[in-house]
This record gives structure tokens, sequence and C-alpha cells, in this order.
């Protein structure tokens, strides 16, 4: 799961993300709301986490130009305008969800998870190949049908790979896939979830490594 923060109070902003990546999602930050147009057109992200009143473009007018797109991310706004009416107009913007400051996180993490789910099951019902069955929405994984328990990390990077439907997936795009901008590519943390995923998923070998390129099912 990767998810895009946008809020122009950046105490607030870092304190989010470094939560979210506490439970394993992969975060990035944008302060305004040029600079989170700008990512989203890059970066596919499974949940955007909007602040209403933004400076440059205006959070309600980002939510537009997401939903305009027609991507199937989600968004949760999440903002201190807490009246009704200000969650009904959140809402017909665009908006999947609308969460009012100030917040528990628990919460906030339970509803970029449920969001996230819905992503997924708009995105695909069912990947398979080879044997290999993963369910986006309800996160397992089976081969030849035995079930096979994966954390955050393999999951993310075998539903990117069975996308892919057997084409070579680049290591940076496994890398922007999965895990956020400020991982570091030379830390091997790509290298020992793929060894990980291999063992996992058994016999015989279900990931191929294409040297210097990247890996395809």
């Amino acid at each position: 799961m990767r998810v895009l923060v946008v809020e122009d109070e950046e105490r607030l902003a870092d304190a989010v993300a470094h939560g979210l990546r506490l439970h394993a999602i992969a975060v990035d930050v944008a302060y305004d709301g040029q600079e989170a147009l700008e990512m989203a057109s890059y970066v596919d992200y499974d949940v955007v986490v909007l602040d209403r009143d933004l400076p440059g473009v205006h959070g309600d007018d980002v939510c537009r130009r997401l939903r305009a797109g027609g991507e199937g991310r989600r968004v949760l706004m999440l903002t201190a305008a807490g009246q009704l009416r200000d969650k009904v107009d959140g809402l017909a913007l665009g908006a999947d969800d609308y969460l009012v400051k100030p917040f528990a996180f628990a919460e906030l993490v339970a509803r970029v998870r449920a969001l996230a789910r819905r992503s997924a099951r708009a995105a695909a019902p069912l990947l398979v190949r080879g044997g290999i069955a993963l369910d986006p929405a309800r996160r397992t994984v089976a081969r030849d049908g035995r079930p096979v328990s994966l954390n955050r990390k393999e999951f993310d990077v075998l539903r990117v790979l069975l996308s892919a439907d057997g084409e070579l997936v680049t290591s940076g795009e496994l890398r922007r896939s999965v895990w956020d901008e400020h991982a570091e590519p030379g830390t091997g943390a790509l290298r020992v979830t793929i060894t990980s995923l291999r063992k996992k998923l058994g016999l015989p070998a279900a990931i191929m490594n294409v040297p210097g390129k990247g890996y395809r099912l």
C-alpha cells in the first residue's frame, strides 16, 4: 500500500507520515496542492489523505482533479472543518471518507486500510498466475491451494509482479510501488523481501531475477 499525505502544516504532515510508516505503510508527503497533483501524476497511490485548506491549489480542487482523472485511488479528507455541511460538501466533491481534526490515530490507520481494501477490490478481484492466487481485497495468497502467509511488503511485491502478467518489473518500479520516496535503494530491502517471498512460495521457484533489470513471475 502506498499513501500520499497532503498537509501544509509540516509538523502534522510529518507526524502522520511517521505514524503510518510504523504500521508498514509506504508514505509520501506533499505540503501544498500543486505538489500533490504533480506527485499523483506519476505515482499510483492507493489512498490520498488530503487536507482541504491548502496553499496554492485548494484541497477541494485537488480532490476534483484526482476524480476527473478517473484513477482508482481513494481520497480521505482530513480537516478541521467539521460541521455537517463541510462533510457533505467534501463527500460531494468526490472524497471517499472524511475525518475531522483532532483525530485518534488508530482511527486514521483503520480508515486508510479500509479505503485501500476498497481500491484493491476495484482494481483486481483476483490475481492468478502459475498456481499462485492473490486476493487483494482479503489480502490472502495461496499456491496450488496451499495458503501462504506473507507480511505486508511481501504481499505488495507479489501483487505488483502478478499484475504485470509475466512481464518484467524493474527494481525501480517495485520500489516506487511498495516503498515510499524515503526508502534507501542501497539498503537491500527489495532483495531481502524477494528472497523471503521466494522461500515462502516454495518450489518450483516462481520469481525470476533478470540481472541488472528486475524481476518477473
